[in-house]
């Protein structure tokens, strides 16, 4: 359920809600609007009704039921939806989000040579893995705490806000320190501890959609991120896995507009995991933002060539930069913004 609270409430008024929230065995979590303050009560379904009563209070303008299985996350919960703030940089509203760096960090020279190129191509936040999830156990892992260090001093070199992914809640400390966004992989999308783990730190967290996981999955994911106290949840999709061979991964482009409906929270595309080659990047960035995404998560590399992962899907930094150029129109047509 949440309680829909008139215009101008006071916070004194506010509290005396969550304090009839709690004496009914439920969890307050209040969202405050560019109107209105909505407070989001999460328990057991079954003694709903008694929040009915709230109703009452002269400052209530309504309760409601919330339907889907995700309550925090759901549209309903903020119609206007989510904006996030990533070290001064907003993910959602109007103006679409370009984050973009290498797959990995390698050494000093690449890492500032690709905060660099996509300072200079228009990006808003850099990213780059320190700490590696490979498929296989003998591939590179990353420089890990290194490279966490060195992508921190490349981004604030070029004054770009940085994102980066943890895998081990034992990490989230040292990452809290270092970055300014935390990126939950496809492989730990559903990893419960974790995303609980996240939950309990303020900073905004983007979560990747797993290989094969359905869209409520996918925010009943979230949920776990919100129900421990953090409202920064930017979701990211990034391609499933299907029959198809061809590419790396299915775009699944239907999420976009989906979600938006769905949940409040603000979706963005990487089409570099999602296609897994570089020549389809650039087309299905442009369709990701004529879908409605909120901002384009891109692999750039100075030498892909050469790059100690995913290579065939990193853009060189020119190819970036006429990326860039491209989406502008298309995100003009579609009412946005870069």
């Amino acid at each position: 359920m949440i309680v829909v609270l008139k215009p101008k409430v006071t916070e004194e008024q506010i509290d005396t809600v969550v304090k009839m929230v709690a004496e009914l065995d439920y969890r307050a979590h209040i969202i405050r609007g560019v109107e209105r303050t909505v407070v989001a009560c999460v328990g057991e379904e079954r003694g709903e009704h008694q929040l009915e009563h709230l109703e009452a209070l002269s400052f209530v303008e309504r309760v409601m039921p919330v339907l889907r299985s995700f309550k925090l996350a759901a549209r309903e919960v903020r119609p206007e939806g989510s904006v996030i703030d990533v070290g001064g940089v907003k993910i959602g509203g109007n103006k679409l989000a370009i984050i973009a760096g290498p797959c990995a960090v390698e050494s000093r020279e690449q890492v500032e040579a690709a905060a660099d190129a996509v300072k200079a191509g228009g990006a808003h936040l850099l990213r780059g893995g320190a700490f590696k999830p490979r498929t296989s156990p003998y591939a590179f892992q990353g420089m890990e705490a290194e490279g966490l260090a060195l992508l921190e001093k490349a981004g604030k070199r070029v004054g770009l806000p940085v994102v980066t992914e943890i895998m081990d809640p034992h990490d989230i400390e040292l990452f809290v320190e270092h970055a300014d966004m935390l990126q939950v992989g496809a492989r730990n999308a559903q990893n419960f501890s974790l995303l609980r783990r996240l939950g309990r730190t303020n900073k905004p967290i983007l979560l990747k959609r797993g290989m094969s996981t359905r869209l409520e999955e996918f925010l009943m994911a979230a949920e776990y991120i919100l129900s421990e106290g953090n409202p920064n949840v930017v979701l990211c999709e990034r391609g499933i896995r299907t029959f198809e061979t061809a590419t790396r991964n299915t775009l699944d482009l239907n999420a976009v507009p989906l979600l938006k409906e769905w949940t409040h929270l603000p979706v963005i595309v990487d089409p570099s995991h999602g296609t897994g080659i570089w020549s389809l990047v650039a087309p299905m960035a442009l369709a990701s933002i004529a879908a409605g995404a909120d901002g384009l998560l891109i692999e750039v590399h100075p030498n892909p060539s050469v790059a100690r992962s995913d290579g065939p899907q990193q853009l060189k930094p020119e190819r970036f930069a006429e990326l860039v150029k491209a989406a502008k129109p298309v995100a003009a047509a579609v009412g946005r913004a870069l």
